[in-house]
Parts: structure tokens; sequence; C-alpha cells
């Protein structure tokens, strides 16, 4: 967890901090074979040297970033679950609960997905 404790520091809203380091623990735990980095800095995970899934916070929103494909994919359970979405990222309005069963999904979907990719981003 030491690789995201500078990004986490730099949080100002303490609430906002705990959540985020909330979920990188969660990710962390739950996919320990996921590389923890950051890159572009943002939190982010790889698998094999390929990007699975990423995070960043705004005013509003913790974002979530699991590439066009996971979204196009979760696209119904995304709305279901009470957030919107562009092309390329989640957002998880901070007085929404985190739902971990859809982000597990994502991030086993694209684990699945990308097993065979031999680049960062999907072609």
């Amino acid at each position: 967890m030491e690789v995201f404790d500078e990004y986490l520091s730099r949080i100002d809203n303490p609430q906002h901090r705990t959540r985020m380091d909330d979920i990188l623990k969660w990710v962390i735990n739950k996919f320990p074979g996921l590389v923890p980095k950051i890159a572009w800095n943002q939190p982010v995970f790889t698998d094999h040297g390929t990007y699975i899934i990423g995070f960043s916070i705004a005013k509003n929103h913790l974002a979530v970033a699991p590439e066009r494909a996971g979204i196009g994919r979760f696209s119904d359970e995304i709305v279901q679950a009470g957030y919107n979405h562009s092309k390329e990222l989640v957002r998880i309005p901070w007085n929404i609960p985190v739902d971990f069963s859809l982000l597990e999904k994502m991030i086993a979907f694209n684990i699945m997905d990308k097993a065979n990719c031999s680049t960062f981003w999907r072609k």
C-alpha cells in the first residue's frame, strides 16, 4: 500500500481520502496478483504489464476507469448502482456507497478479457 501513500496524503478532504484508501486496500486484498502503481498521478492496477483499472478523485465523485470495454460490458449495472459514466470512466458520487460487487465484476472481467493481451491498453 506504500506505493499509494504520497497520493493519499495529497487528498485534502478526509472523507474522500478514507474512501479512496478503503477502495485501494480492498483491491489489493481481493486481487493480490495485481500490481499497484501510480501512473498519470493516479492509482492504477496492472496485470502482466497490461492496464486493469485506475482511480481518481474529483470534487463531486470518485472516478473508476476500467477502459471502454469494462464500461460497455457493465453499463446497465453501473446505472442501476446509481452512478453515471462516460465512455472512459464511471463516476461514483461521494454521497453514494461503493458497490464493491460491481467493482469486483469489472476488475475480474478485465483480468479475464485481457489475459492474452500483450499491450498496456486494448487495441
